[in-house]
């Protein structure tokens, strides 16, 4: 037997032990829980934690500290998880109650769906209604994102294709700021590969043109080709295609836009230079949005949103919920809450089947880690 054979039963052996222990601990901590639970005092003790932390750190000495320190906050994030389902802490969360209610009242796809979108004929957003719905959906561009999640809690619309992010520019704030703001529900999502022209009218010249208009985000994703021509001024717009238009409309040859071709082709314009921006992989995830919620077949993606009270260690015991459960994160996100100065609402997304019940103990578990939580959507994943 070879001497790694021999440490490996070696670890074995100490593992063995460890487990053990690990088992007398919870055990104990069970019956710290039931004690909670019979005088009414909360699951979390924030500055015995603190101090728990300090001391298995110290006793570690200073090489082993840190990672001794991520152990116990580990060990002690599973314990917290064994107190609050023994107190039954989150059963009654009103974001579980909702998310309840929800799957009780989940309707059936739309046939022949309205549909909205930001932007005009042409814009990237409707290109991603005509992907996800086909050319028989009736879409209808709005001028702002907010007048789409408006037309939604208005009943003019069936759903609302959206922007959520960008392969080079990333998250779009706005769209993460009305999820917050409106009740509503991701039933699907699908991607669209960002080609940004540089257009005017028929006739201008590269050298001719002295402005140009695009959404900020196609300002910001063709920044290398604009660097190179400084004397251009860059004028924010609405939406890409709108700029197209707005082009069109002007008669002016020095005003130039940059958008898709399908919005030159559209309006009429001549296109100047290809495949201007400066990633070739370009491409924009759009979430489909609906007023209630839908469980499609294949629903693989779960999309959720949460505020953490401002402590340390909150976000690791949310991490530690996947790490238990064997759950898949594939996308954190945060934005600060308006009024509270360093306080943040995440929108969090993981991979989980229907009918897996670690899916489910990780939602409760969510539930009673954070504040405010909601369960966005579950839908199939579609990142082709």
């Amino acid at each position: 037997m070879d001497e790694l054979q021999n440490l490996r039963q070696d670890i074995d052996a100490i593992d063995r032990q460890l487990v053990e222990l690990f088992r007398q601990r919870m055990d104990v901590t069970r019956k710290v829980g039931e004690y909670k639970r019979s005088q009414g005092i909360p699951v979390l003790d924030q500055e015995r934690e603190r101090q728990v932390l300090q001391n298995k750190g110290a006793l570690a000495g200073e090489e082993l500290r840190p990672a001794v320190i991520t152990l116990y906050q580990t060990i002690m994030a599973l314990s917290r998880r064994q107190q609050r389902d023994l107190m039954g802490q989150g059963a009654d969360n009103p974001g579980v109650l909702r998310w309840r209610e929800a799957q009780n009242s989940a309707r059936q796809p739309v046939s022949a769906p309205k549909v909205v979108y930001q932007g005009v004929p042409g814009a990237y957003s409707e290109q991603a209604a005509l992907d996800f719905f086909g050319l028989q959906a009736g879409s209808t561009g709005l001028e702002q994102f907010e007048d789409c999640f408006l037309a939604l809690r208005e009943g003019r619309a069936d759903y609302a294709v959206l922007p959520i992010e960008n392969s080079s520019t990333g998250a779009i704030r706005q769209i993460y700021d009305l999820l917050t703001q409106y009740e509503c529900y991701m039933v699907g999502e699908t991607t669209v590969k960002v080609e940004h022209c540089l257009m005017a009218l028929p006739g201008a010249s590269l050298d001719g043109i002295t402005h140009v208009y695009s959404h900020e985000q196609g300002l910001f994703q063709c920044e290398r080709y604009l660097n190179a021509h400084p004397n251009w001024k860059q004028v924010p717009q609405a939406d890409t295609a709108g700029s197209a238009q707005m082009v069109a409309q002007s008669g002016d040859l020095t005003k130039a836009a940059i958008c898709s071709a399908r919005a030159a082709e559209i309006y009429g314009l001549t296109i100047l230079a290809h495949a201007i921006n400066h990633n070739t992989q370009n491409t924009t995830r759009f979430v489909v949005v609906s007023p209630r919620l839908e469980l499609h077949p294949g629903a693989d993606k779960i999309s959720t949103l949460f505020v953490l009270p401002h402590q340390a260690g909150s976000l690791h015991e949310v991490l530690t919920v996947f790490a238990v459960h064997g759950l898949n994160m594939v996308k954190l996100e945060s934005r600060p809450l308006p009024g509270r100065s360093w306080q943040y609402m995440f929108f969090l997304e993981f991979t989980g089947a229907p009918g897996d019940p670690a899916v489910g103990d990780a939602l409760h578990e969510l539930a009673q880690t954070t504040g405010e939580f909601r369960v966005l959507g579950w839908f199939p994943s579609n990142l082709d």
